[in-house]
């Protein structure tokens, strides 16, 4: 039986992925709720006057974040304590010229990104997201702007071929994510009739509404994209179609996130990996550092950080992969001493949890997990094992994270690939072996991972949730037991 706290912690990660539907959107909602917690924020690009027992956070091409309270007792060469996750889901990204026109139709050219679930992308109510840079002419003075934009209504579709015209469909669906994936936004007759009486109409055809030929450039966003989607998208943002400069959006579906199942004991919802993670790792520093006293004898620093581009490798200038672990690390070192051994020192003392969402077991696939480890929805969160380093755990890190569930009376499971297949992997390697941080990988049990629509467990939500927040709690004190050189 749910109980009122399990119920609120549900209830607020549905918010959270509500308003989530791209990273950037993710990070945008956790400043917000830093911010109402009480976290200042930091800009790299200037100098940093931290003090202990105060709470920050910065941002990085607003698609990472990166948050952290420093305990009162804190000194430089004390340990970070982490929780590292990913805010980046597979997804349909329009490419940088997305008008493509066949056989009287609309369609939104798109880039595939990560390993998704391609098809069951098709027949789902699609809209656009993403941000948006925005030219703003005020008294004459230029300048541009970033902003978030989301049209809430569906304005697209990839339609599935009927089975009348593919009889064996059936035997093996495999899209060509060139030629099939392209989602359609109108047919080129209504577009006609419904354009915006606008200078930008005869942008379309190269005429200006006087008949004078036109002297802008032709390589504009007008003519990389269709106008209807431009005209919608100006609507939104309450500018004009010539005022938008660039764009990185996402196709996104509209059903929102919603609890279900006949016991409502699931959340069905798109973005689960890695959302889940983030929003459990922000909601656990927010409740471990909420009140006056939460950091009083915390000799650490507590901190969250949330990548993007985890599914395509980490592999750039805010990816796991990039400096901004090790640069967060050095610079609140560094505003405690000039020592730069410092550092060495702190990365020696800390701990990273790398929180990323695992495989359950699959009633209809049994025989796709191994014997001994079938990691079960409601069963907590899972400890992610694999001999070749495809995740970060060892003894110790497992045993760390173990003894905090013991304590706490929080259900643990362990996962292990099977030897005959592939095994994925995750933030947690590339950290461990870029900072030189003693790691964990673990992550909470879902189904239909990469799928437009995945699925998870609400008890599974509160006991990561609460797992996270005792790690914060209590893992200075448990560190200090452990044999210095373990």
């Amino acid at each position: 039986m749910a109980t009122a706290e399990s119920n609120a912690v549900v209830s607020d990660f549905i918010n959270f992925l509500n308003a989530s539907p791209t990273p950037f959107h993710a990070v945008e909602e956790a400043k917000k709720r830093l911010r109402s917690a009480g976290f200042d924020q930091l800009s790299e690009r200037e100098a940093w006057n931290l003090e202990a027992g105060k709470k920050y956070f910065f941002t990085r091409n607003y698609s990472t974040i990166v948050a952290f309270a420093i305990g009162k007792r804190y000194v430089a060469g004390n340990g970070f304590y982490i929780l590292g996750a990913h805010t980046d889901s597979p997804s349909l990204k329009l490419k940088p010229i997305s008008k493509v026109i066949k056989g009287g139709y609309l369609e939104v050219g798109v880039q595939t990104y990560g390993s998704g679930l391609w098809h069951t992308w098709f027949d789902r109510d699609l809209t656009v997201a993403g941000r948006v840079i925005i030219r703003e002419d005020k008294g004459g003075s230029v300048s541009y702007s970033h902003r978030l934009v989301r049209i809430e209504e569906p304005i697209m579709r990839i339609p599935n071929l009927a089975i009348h015209l593919e009889r064996n469909i059936n035997d093996g669906f495999k899209a060509n994510a060139q030629t099939q994936l392209l989602p359609i936004l109108a047919t080129a007759v209504k577009a006609e009739l419904n354009k915006v009486v606008s200078e930008n109409d005869s942008l379309e055809s190269g005429k200006q509404s006087d008949g004078q030929k036109s002297n802008r450039k032709t390589d504009t966003t007008n003519t990389k994209h269709h106008l209807l989607l431009l005209q919608l998208l100006a609507s939104e943002l309450g500018c004009e179609p010539d005022n938008i400069c660039d764009f990185e959006l996402q196709a996104c579906d509209t059903q929102p996130s919603i609890v279900a199942g006949a016991a409502k004991e699931f959340i069905f919802s798109g973005r689960l990996d890695n959302l889940c993670m983030s929003f459990c790792s922000l909601k656990a520093l927010v409740d471990a550092t909420s009140s006056d006293s939460s950091l009083e004898e915390e000799i650490g620093v507590r901190m969250v950080a949330l990548f993007d581009h985890e599914e395509c490798g980490s592999k750039s200038a805010q990816g796991a992969g990039s400096p901004v672990m090790i640069n967060a690390l050095s610079r609140v070192t560094h505003s405690f001493s000039s020592d730069s051994k410092m550092l060495d020192k702190a990365i020696q003392s800390s701990f990273l949890v790398s929180a990323d969402m695992a495989h359950a077991l699959h009633p209809n696939y049994m025989d796709k997990h191994e014997d001994n480890h079938q990691p079960k929805l409601h069963g907590g969160l899972v400890i992610k094992h694999n001999a070749n380093q495809r995740y970060a755990t060892n003894a110790v890190t497992s045993f760390i994270f173990r003894e905090i569930a013991s304590k706490h009376n929080l259900p643990i499971q362990d996962f292990v690939v099977r030897n005959d297949m592939p095994c994925g992997s995750t933030i947690g390697p590339i950290l461990a072996s870029g900072v030189g941080i003693r790691t964990v990988d673990v992550g909470a049990p879902q189904l239909s991972m990469h799928s437009i629509r995945e699925m998870c467990a609400t008890d599974d939500v509160k006991h990561s949730y609460e797992h996270f927040k005792a790690f914060f709690q209590e893992f200075s004190h448990l560190d200090a037991k452990l044999a210095v050189d373990i």
